[in-house]
């Protein structure tokens, strides 16, 4: 397979140098060659899915259209439910996805009460993620926002009790309170196998990560992991927001992992996307007991990422003209940092000290990016620090190709193709 068609830019100990520029590069920060540079936004398209508030459409081509391989949407049903909502409107986006939620939610009731399990699980997963779509945008002040996000929850534990075998919700001690999440065992039994923890970013909840690539790690026989850390999921409602040091909740997921029978101490990996990129080499940093890291993509010090985006730029003027959906995705962001929701510029330096030193990292490493985010010059910057920097020879850039559909922000829109870099790289790792 060529180097054209696939894209993928294997980086050993020479770092990105020589292998920056290649067939489909258009230039600096997403333009055309030679064109003027622009600040990131991590929520850019490279192709129109639906919608014309570009932020909507992100989310409706990674985070809707993109589940669908792992049982996360129809497309029928996605599509169906974009044509009822108004363009960028928050409250039309949550109105619709709450209906298209009953919908499955009571199909697959209707199938349970019939003994039918595998058509009931499909529909729960369904309403599972449909009903976590409608927390797009949705505020904290909501009284929705807690009884859907606990819908989603539930449902997850119900579809979860109908796989064989059964995938656990679980709740790990920290702090007080819990970080909850999911173990799908690769079998059933306790005999030790290689074992995948997957963290997310600055948006997700956990179930975003079961829809992300669960499916894939357990078909592959990985015990698939997740869970919320502070930040993610409802935790800022404890008054858990993120904090620089997310290496302490992740060794506690570590701790929980490593206390099971059925997990092999010898193959534990941890896969962070978004701003799950940072964490995960920050927790190997400073644990040893994490045996390979990947990313979808590489955060070595998230302040100057921040920094260079448009949300944290923006005037009063400017914040004004933007629709509902993404005023509220922002403001939920500044929300997840403990930032006042109407400042997303304190978002830069509430980022300090969100780093990892790559030298330090000294386990085997994969870095996943997009074609259309890898052209970005902050991206690619972070991305340079790693690869310059992690010392172990079994480290890796994968650029996953816009040709393919696999260009935006941690691959979203093209799940298949992410599961198989990440798996065909993990297994050669734990052969």
């Amino acid at each position: 397979m060529s180097l054209h068609s696939v894209l993928v830019l294997c980086v050993m100990s020479l770092g990105l140098s020589g292998a920056a520029v290649f067939a489909g590069d258009k230039g600096s920060e997403g333009g055309p060659s030679g064109g003027k540079k622009r600040a990131y936004d991590a929520h850019e398209t490279y192709v129109n899915y639906h919608f014309k508030d570009s932020d909507m459409d992100f989310t409706f081509g990674g985070l809707v259209l993109g589940a669908a391989v792992n049982h996360g949407c129809e497309i029928g049903e996605a599509f169906r439910t974009a044509a009822n909502i108004k363009d960028g409107d928050a409250a039309s986006w949550q109105a619709e996805w709450l209906k298209t939620a009953a919908l499955a939610e009571e199909r697959g009731e209707t199938s349970l009460s019939g003994g039918h399990e595998v058509s009931a699980r499909d529909q729960f997963l369904r309403a599972s993620n449909y009903y976590r779509l409608a927390l797009l945008g949705m505020m904290p002040d909501d009284v929705r926002l807690k009884t859907t996000a606990e819908k989603s929850r539930s449902l997850m534990k119900k579809a979860g009790k109908l796989f064989s075998p059964p995938m656990e919700y679980i709740e790990i001690p920290f702090e007080g309170t819990v970080l909850p999440g999911y173990f799908h065992k690769a079998e059933s039994g306790d005999k030790p196998v290689k074992t995948l923890i997957v963290i997310g970013g600055g948006e997700t909840f956990a179930e975003d990560l079961f829809f992300y690539v669960g499916p894939q790690a357990h078909e592959r026989g990985y015990n698939f992991m997740t869970v919320d850390l502070p930040g993610q999921g409802l935790m800022p409602l404890q008054g858990k927001t993120f904090r620089p040091a997310m290496n302490v909740p992740l060794k506690a997921v570590v701790d929980y992992a490593l206390k099971r029978k059925d997990v092999d101490s010898t193959r534990l990996a941890a896969y962070g996307y978004s701003g799950g990129g940072g964490f995960v080499p920050q927790a190997a940093m400073n644990d040893s007991r994490i045996r390979a890291i990947a990313m979808n993509s590489c955060v070595v010090d998230a302040e100057p990422l921040f920094d260079s985006m448009p949300q944290t730029k923006a005037s009063p003027e400017e914040m004004a003209s933007w629709s509902s959906f993404h005023a509220n995705t922002v403001k939920l962001v500044c929300w997840r940092w403990g930032v006042p929701m109407d400042n997303p510029s304190a978002l830069v330096k509430a980022n300090r000290g969100f780093s990892f030193e790559p030298a330090k990292v000294s386990v085997p490493a994969l870095d996943i990016v997009g074609e259309g985010e890898f052209r970005s010059e902050s991206v690619k910057r972070q991305q340079q620090l790693c690869m310059d920097g992690f010392p172990n020879k079994l480290k890796k850039l994968a650029v996953t190709p816009d040709s393919e559909g696999a260009s935006n922000h941690c691959v979203m829109e093209n799940r298949s193709l992410a599961a198989q870099v990440l798996f065909d790289w993990l297994d050669g790792i734990f052969k």
